[in-house]
C-alpha cells in the first residue's frame, strides 16, 4: 500500500482507492496532486443538461476515491459550475482537496466573453468565492490568455492583479492557461509576477503529444503542468467529437479511423487515451470532466488499473498507424481567428 497523500483524511476517504491513485508534485508548489483530477466544466451543463443531485454525488465520489484536484471557472455555465461546487465543497474537509478557478473568460456573448482588466479580475475572484462558498482558492488562473487583445495586457495588467489577489490571501498560487504552447514561454519569460502553474488541453494526448517537448522547460522554470482533456475533447471516443470541435478534418479523420480500429479489436479508445496521458509520470495531473456517476467511477478505474496485454498491443498499433503520422497536428489559431472575426463583425455593425 503506497503512502497516503497530504490531503488524506481518515474516515472521509476510501482507503483502498486512495492507495491505488498515483500522486505527483505540482511544480514547486509543494502540492501533491492526484494523477487524475476533476474538471468541473460538466457541472455547468456545458456538454448536456445535467442533474445537480448527480453532480454533487460525482464530486463526492471523485474526492473520496482519491482525486484531490478540482478545476473550475466562471465561464463554465456562466457561474453554474462554481455554484454547484459551492453546494457540496463546504460540507467536505477543506484539507481533502485543492481547488483551482479562473479569471478572464465570462459570458457567451462574443463582445462580453473576455475581460482581462485588473478591475475585472478583482471582482471576479470575489464572485467566484461567493459562488463556491469558500474563503480562498488554491490556484487562480488566467483563462485562455491567447484571446487577450495582446499579450502585454496579460503581463502588465492581469498578472499583477492576480498577485494582488494572492497577497490578499484569496488565492495561494497563480496559474495561466491556454492552447498554444509557445504562449506560455513568452509569458513565463517576461512576467515579473511568479507563475506557479500552467494548464493546457489536448496537447498531452495520443493524437498530439507536443506537450512532452515542453516539459523540460516548465520543469526548469519550476512550473507545475496540468494537462486537460486526455481524450482531446471527444476525438478519442467512440461517440466522436462534438460539432463545434475546432480540429481540422485531417485530425478528425485519423481519430475516427483509430476509434473504429479499437472497436473492431474490442478495446475502448477512451481508456487508451486516458492511460496514455495519465501514465506520463512527468505530467503531474490530467483533468477529466464528467457529471455522470458511472463515468467518474470508470475514469478512476481506468486511471488506476494497468492496461492488459491486448490493450497494450492495440495502443501500439493505433499509435503507429494513425497517431504518429499526424506528427502532433493541432488547431492553433483557428478559434482565436474565428473569435476576432466575430468581434470585428459586431464592431462594424455598431
Amino acid at each position: 500500500m503506497s503512502s497516503m497523500p497530504q490531503t488524506y483524511v481518515a474516515g472521509f476517504h476510501d482507503d483502498e482507492s486512495v492507495s491505488k491513485m498515483p500522486y505527483r508534485l505540482l511544480g514547486n508548489t509543494g502540492l501533491s496532486v492526484s494523477a487524475l483530477s476533476f474538471g468541473a466544466s460538466s457541472l455547468g451543463s456545458v456538454f448536456r443538461n445535467t442533474d445537480d443531485e448527480e453532480s454533487l454525488d460525482v464530486v463526492r465520489l471523485a474526492l473520496t476515491h482519491g482525486i484531490n484536484y478540482v478545476d473550475t471557472a466562471p465561464w463554465y455555465g456562466q457561474g453554474k459550475s462554481e455554484a454547484v461546487l459551492g453546494k457540496i465543497l463546504p460540507s467536505l474537509p477543506r484539507e481533502s482537496f485543492y481547488l483551482a478557478t479562473k479569471v478572464g473568460r465570462y459570458e457567451k456573448e462574443v463582445s462580453k466573453m473576455f475581460d482581462f482588466s485588473a478591475e475585472r479580475v478583482l471582482r471576479s475572484i470575489d464572485e467566484s468565492l461567493a459562488r463556491l462558498n469558500l474563503s480562498y482558492v488554491d490556484i487562480l488562473q488566467i483563462h485562455d490568455m491567447e484571446f487577450a487583445p495582446n499579450i502585454d495586457i496579460i503581463i502588465n495588467e492581469t498578472l499583477p492583479a492576480l498577485q494582488k489577489v494572492k497577497d490578499s490571501g484569496k488565492a495561494t498560487f497563480i496559474g495561466i492557461t491556454g492552447y498554444p504552447l509557445d504562449n506560455f514561454k513568452t509569458v513565463l519569460d517576461r512576467s515579473t509576477v511568479k507563475i506557479d502553474t500552467i494548464l493546457t488541453y489536448c496537447r498531452g494526448s495520443m493524437n498530439d503529444n507536443a506537450l512532452k517537448d515542453w516539459l523540460p522547460y516548465f520543469k526548469e522554470k519550476g512550473v507545475g503542468v496540468v494537462n486537460a482533456s486526455p481524450i482531446s475533447m471527444g476525438l478519442l471516443s467512440t461517440r466522436g467529437p462534438p460539432a463545434w470541435h475546432p480540429a481540422t478534418d485531417h485530425i478528425k479523420e485519423a481519430c475516427a479511423q483509430a476509434s473504429q480500429y479499437c472497436s473492431e479489436k474490442g478495446v475502448d479508445i477512451s481508456r487508451l487515451g486516458l492511460k496514455f496521458s495519465v501514465d506520463q509520470e512527468d505530467i503531474p495531473t490530467c483533468l477529466v470532466s464528467t457529471a455522470s456517476r458511472e463515468n467518474i467511477k470508470k475514469n478512476i478505474d481506468s486511471a488506476t488499473k494497468p492496461l492488459d496485454e491486448t490493450e497494450r498491443r492495440v495502443m501500439g498499433e493505433v499509435m503507429e498507424r494513425f497517431m504518429l503520422p499526424l506528427k502532433n497536428a493541432n488547431w492553433e489559431g483557428r478559434e482565436v481567428a474565428a473569435y476576432r472575426q466575430n468581434l470585428e463583425q459586431i464592431q462594424t455593425k455598431q
